[in-house]
């Protein structure tokens, strides 16, 4: 009797282990488990899915290459090799008391990646004007600069609305400035085509304050009008004024690097699906040559 009660109690006991581990089988592939892992997988191409239509979004509305990375460290080594801003004379662009400018988002497709003309305009007081013109023999006086073969025409004013005195030289277009002078970036479009113009300051994107790249997007310039750019854009109804000051006391000191400071760019782009064709392309075509080349015999192909 004993040994048959041992027995029992024996089979008692595989029976409840037995128990336990099919339990506990059972609970690793229950309905919790398995939604915790379906959950997952849905939470995950939900995330994917999302991203890439972020992604995808302004591509498909404006076109744009996606912007550039951030700068590489070789440009931050040599960053690091610039003389002191305070110790630069000159002149740089300061942020600026905020002026009401306002501005809402249009779709403006770009016929290509490129611009079709950029503009650059060099700044200074007078000494530092004086010196950079005193390189060159001759001097031109006008006032603006024209880009795209004379569709869009870029001056610099003071508060006053008059144009600031500008030296040419060659290719070269300096603008005397004053510390504490407050100024504006004038364009007139002289076509009947839209235009989108993406406008730097001293290296910086004059919306988002960035390093400037072509890649940015900047304010559409209508048909026959004239778009003033007063300052650093802070919201869609503010900006902060141009105003010159000292190298050091520069935007762009403030916020990284002084290394550009004194420059004024402008990049102008084309809208796709217009006819307009710039005086530059108009120029190639009109010089194209039906025999650039007259050897005796044909060449091979490159390879």
């Amino acid at each position: 009797m004993v040994s048959t009660k041992k027995i029992w109690l024996f089979l008692c006991l595989v029976l409840v282990l037995a128990g336990c581990g099919g339990g506990a089988r059972k609970d690793a592939s229950s309905p919790t488990g398995g939604g915790s892992a379906e959950g997952a997988s849905r939470s995950g191409p939900a995330m994917a899915d999302s991203f890439e239509s972020a992604a995808e979004a302004p591509r498909a509305s404006v076109d744009a290459v996606q912007p550039s990375a951030a700068p590489p460290r070789q440009e931050s080594a040599s960053a690091a090799r610039e003389p002191a801003p305070e110790s630069r004379p000159g002149l740089g662009t300061e942020w600026g008391e905020s002026r009401r400018s306002r501005v809402h988002d249009v779709t403006f497709v770009r016929d290509s990646s490129r611009p079709f003309a950029v503009a650059t305009l060099h700044y200074n007081d007078r000494r530092g004007v004086d010196a950079m013109a005193n390189l060159h023999a001759q001097r031109d006086t006008r006032r603006d600069v024209a880009a795209g073969g004379g569709a869009v025409s870029i001056a610099i004013k003071d508060a006053s609305g008059e144009p600031l005195e500008a030296v040419h030289v060659g290719d070269r277009t300096m603008v005397v400035g004053q510390a504490g002078q407050r100024y504006s970036i004038v364009l007139t479009n002289h076509t009947s085509h839209r235009f989108e113009s993406v406008v730097t300051v001293d290296g910086l994107d004059v919306i988002n304050g960035k390093p400037g790249t072509t890649e940015s997007r900047g304010y559409v310039l209508l048909p026959f009008a004239t778009l003033e750019i007063e300052g650093f854009r802070q919201s869609t109804s503010a900006v902060a004024a141009f105003r010159f000051a000292s190298v050091g006391e520069s935007y762009a000191a403030q916020t990284g690097s002084a290394r550009n400071v004194g420059v004024i760019g402008v990049a102008l782009f084309g809208e796709r699906g217009d006819s307009f064709v710039s005086q530059s392309e108009l120029r190639l075509r009109d010089t194209a040559s039906p025999f650039p080349a007259d050897p005796r015999f044909a060449q091979p192909p490159r390879r």
